[in-house]
């Protein structure tokens, strides 16, 4: 049975302007994942609450719209201004429901902020093109418009930044938007809204619900949503765009993946371990960009993987909010024991386990130690399957160019990076890799706000990736405009 804390609130909805505890729902247990206590209810929406948010989004936008863009952005820096000033209390609320430690929950409030700041930039960014006399006496412009209603659907492992890839683009261009976060971590994405609603932003042009697949089909489905933007598993990627796609809506749906570090011989091997240790640990490895697999290039490996088991032993494990803690637990005991599984799986399949994570103790909480397994072969489901956990697959090769065919026999093309002093190795590892972000002598890819976050493969679905210019193109439809005066 699960322990409750003192205090346990219900979740509210966010519709119109207007807070509300809706009556009669289904309701789902929030957790901490550190102590197994429940710290709140989240309750889930059912269609005709969908209806109610998109209605009011779809009326807001019949004003928005018409408001000029620089008057836009002021909403967007109070909202700024407020979560700089709140950042620390966000993320204890993040660390509290997801688990990661507070050193990675603050960096992530740094990056949705640099959101936020980058979309403050709209009256430039969403500027057209203009030329006179494309024949004679004849002008050409293009302008770019909102696309009306624009719905978000988002994960448990960045209930903070990846919001925040959407709907503060979204608003800017002139669009309204309903969020529906993950139910597993509702309390990050209802705090953060409640400042947008204290930064003075108008009733119905953002909007929250909370639930689970009822919700999402109903926003999929719903004839006035016109753009739907989803981070999530390849399986649900792959459902949401081919659903929302097939009633004629714009799609941008981020899935899994598998990431590759790639390491040479003459890498700095010091700092190469640290960042494989973030890369692949960090987060417990709950991280659409998490290395998944290393693949030391020849001589590499024995070195490597001596300094790496020894850091990784070492590793500080427990619950991230308390200082010195450098993995916390993952986010729920299902996904703590599916992560378990595919341990039990590597061992049954051969590999060796250089670290067993399944050894590590912590009391209550949904802990996993950090898990490094040697020898691992392609045909592995280790290998093969996105883990989303704190588990590390070694597949050693003999050369530069095994370590590309390897990479590119993936069916995901998230993220990978090479760790090297060789920039003739590094500039052709980049050059004929088949993933979207590539990483030299970085172990998390990630761009910042104003780069498009540009996964290839089963890693993506849809043709424009989330922020960055991309977010512009997907939040607007362009005009082309020829005039004559006679």
């Amino acid at each position: 049975m699960i322990a409750t804390d003192s205090i346990v609130a219900t979740v509210s909805f966010y519709i119109d302007g207007v807070w509300e505890q809706p009556q009669g729902r289904d309701t789902q247990a929030v957790t901490n994942p550190a102590t197994e206590r429940r710290i709140a209810d989240v309750p889930f929406a059912v269609a005709a609450d969908v209806h109610r948010a998109v209605r009011a989004a779809h009326n807001a936008f019949q004003k928005w719209r018409e408001v000029p863009v620089v008057d836009r952005v002021q909403v967007l820096y109070r909202f700024k201004t407020l979560l700089d000033a709140h950042a620390a209390e966000v993320a204890a609320i993040l660390t509290r429901e997801n688990g990661k430690t507070l050193d990675d929950a603050k960096a992530e409030v740094r990056r949705m902020i640099q959101m936020v700041e980058v979309a403050c930039g709209m009256p430039s960014l969403m500027m057209g093109d203009s030329l006179n006399d494309i024949a004679a006496g004849i002008d050409c412009k293009t302008i770019r418009q909102p696309i009306g209603v624009c719905a978000g659907i988002t994960p448990f492992n960045f209930p903070a930044m990846v919001p925040l890839w959407m709907y503060p683009f979204a608003i800017a261009c002139g669009n309204t938007f309903v969020l529906k976060p993950s139910e597993k971590v509702p309390l990050t994405p209802t705090r953060v809204v409640e400042l947008l609603h204290e930064a003075g932003l108008p009733p119905g042009v953002l909007n929250l619900i909370h639930g689970g697949k009822e919700a999402v089909d109903a926003l999929l489905l719903h004839p006035l949503v016109r753009a739907v933007s989803f981070v999530g598993s390849t399986p649900v990627a792959k459902y949401i765009y081919s659903t929302a796609a097939a009633e004629g809506k714009r799609v941008q749906a981020l899935g899994g993946a598998k990431n590759h570090l790639v390491v040479m011989p003459d890498a700095d091997m010091g700092k190469t371990v640290e960042a494989i240790i973030g890369s692949a640990f960090g987060a417990a490895g709950e991280r659409c960009l998490a290395g998944s697999v290393l693949v030391p290039v020849g001589d590499s490996a024995d070195l490597l993987l001596r300094l790496l088991v020894a850091r990784a032993r070492s590793l500080a494990v427990g619950d991230g909010s308390q200082t010195g803690v450098e993995m916390g637990p993952l986010v729920t005991s299902d996904h703590c024991h599916r992560v378990r599984g595919y341990v039990e799986k590597g061992v049954a399949e051969g590999a060796t386990p250089l670290l067993d994570g399944r050894q590590f103790t912590a009391g209550d909480g949904f802990f996993l130690g950090p898990t490094i397994f040697d020898h691992v072969t392609p045909d592995m489901a280790i290998a093969r399957e996105e883990i989303f956990g704190p588990v590390l697959s070694v597949m050693r090769v003999k050369t530069l160019d095994e370590a590309i065919e390897l990479v590119n026999r993936s069916p995901f093309g998230n993220a990978t990076s090479i760790f090297t002093n060789d920039g003739k190795a590094a500039r052709e590892y980049s050059s004929r890799i088949e993933v979207g972000m590539v990483g030299v002598n970085v172990g998390v890819a990630a761009p910042m706000a104003f780069f498009p976050f540009a996964g290839w493969k089963n890693s993506f679905f849809g043709d424009l990736h989330a922020h960055g210019k991309d977010a512009i193109s997907f939040y607007t439809e362009q005009k082309v405009i020829m005039s004559r005066w006679f």
